[in-house]
């Protein structure tokens, strides 16, 4: 009984942990300013695609816009959360906040191709959809924030 009890409150104790380091990267990349964001992802994308210097002032632009735009608007979330303006969009606002992310989607990629080689576009898609399915969960089904399969 005493050990059962043990390896309880460790598994708990560890899931904890886990848990704690996972919110301490995202609240660190949180603070950084939106060209210290912009900079570290140019690096990251440099050694993953070996990108020439031309390449990597060209992505640094695209990523500093990117970084700007995202702390913009986490920004104005946050100030309409305060203010208790948060409210849940209609499905026209939803539907208006897609299509404007698809459209910069859109933008970017074809920027991307622009800048990148075909070698290098190709591994950045991957790259790219790597990223998206490490969002939704290994599989790449959709999961609530609680890791719930919807």
């Amino acid at each position: 009984m005493k050990k059962t009890v043990m390896m309880i409150l460790l598994l708990a104790g560890f899931t904890a942990t886990a848990q704690k380091g996972e919110r301490t990267h995202r609240d660190a990349m949180k603070d950084l300013t939106p060209e210290q964001v912009a900079t570290l992802r140019t690096k990251k994308m440099t050694l993953a695609l070996d990108l020439t210097e031309a390449q990597q002032k060209q992505i640094k632009v695209i990523q500093l816009e990117n970084a700007e735009m995202h702390k913009a608007k986490m920004e104005e979330r946050k100030a309409s959360k305060e203010d208790g303006e948060a409210k849940k969009p209609t499905s026209e606002e939803r539907y208006a906040m897609a299509n404007a992310r698809l459209d910069h989607q859109i933008a970017q990629k074809a920027e991307m191709k622009k800048i990148l080689s075909e070698e290098q576009y190709t591994q950045w898609q991957q790259m790219q959809h790597r990223k998206s399915r490490h969002r939704n969960g290994k599989n790449g089904k959709s999961r609530d924030r609680h890791g719930k399969k919807k």
